[in-house]
C-alpha cells in the first residue's frame, strides 16, 4: 500500500500561467492547464528567542476544472487551500540539458480569505468563484462566556443517618454463611 497526497496553505507567488493543450480534434479547444507558485511559511523560534521564518516555494499545476478556478480569481497574493499529489518529471531545457522538477498536481483547490473588488478579486458579498468549497475546516463557534450572577451558598445540612445495625453476637439462630 502507497500513499501520495500533499495538503498546503499559502500563498500565490505569481499570477498563473494558463495554457491550453492541443486537442486530438481539429479546431477543438484542448485540455486546459494552469501553473504556479505557492508560498509556505513557517514561523518558529531559534534558541535565543528570536523569530525565524522558512518559506518553502511549491510548484503548482491544476488541471481542468481547478485551472477554470485559477484563470478566474487566482491572482499573486491570493491565499489557497491546496490538496494534491507529488510528481517528478523529466524535461530538457533550452541549453539541452536534462533536468527534474517536482510538482503538485491539484485535486481539489479552495480560495480562502475574500478580495475586494477594487483589488481585481472577486467581490465581497458573491461566493468565491463559483467553485464549490470542499467542506474546509472552520473553527466551530463558541458561546459568549457569561459570568454567573452571584448567589448566596445554600447551607450545609447534614445528611440523615440510619438506625445502626444490631451487633451479631454468638448467636446460634443466625444461619448467614459469614
Amino acid at each position: 500500500m502507497s500513499l501520495n497526497k500533499v495538503m498546503l496553505i499559502g500563498n500565490v507567488g505569481r499570477d498563473p500561467e494558463v495554457r491550453y493543450l492541443e486537442g486530438n480534434n481539429p479546431g477543438a479547444q484542448g485540455r486546459k492547464v494552469a501553473t504556479f507558485t505557492l508560498a509556505t511559511t513557517e514561523r518558529f523560534r531559534d534558541r535565543s528567542g528570536e523569530t525565524r521564518e522558512n518559506t518553502e516555494w511549491h510548484n503548482i499545476v491544476a488541471w481542468g476544472q481547478p485551472a477554470d478556478v485559477c484563470e478566474r480569481f487566482v491572482r499573486k497574493g491570493t491565499q489557497l487551500y491546496i490538496e494534491g499529489r507529488l510528481r517528478t518529471r523529466k524535461y530538457t531545457d533550452r541549453q539541452g540539458v536534462e533536468k527534474y522538477t517536482t510538482e503538485i498536481n491539484v485535486d481539489t483547490l479552495q480560495l480562502l480569505g475574500r478580495r475586494d473588488s477594487a483589488d481585481g478579486g472577486y467581490p465581497s458579498d458573491q461566493p468565491q468563484g463559483g467553485y464549490p468549497r470542499q467542506g474546509g475546516y472552520q473553527q466551530p463557534a463558541q458561546p459568549a462566556y457569561q459570568q454567573p450572577a452571584y448567589q448566596q451558598p445554600a447551607p450545609v445540612q447534614p445528611a440523615p443517618q440510619a438506625p445502626a445495625a444490631p451487633v451479631a453476637e454468638d448467636n446460634p439462630t443466625d444461619d448467614l454463611p459469614f
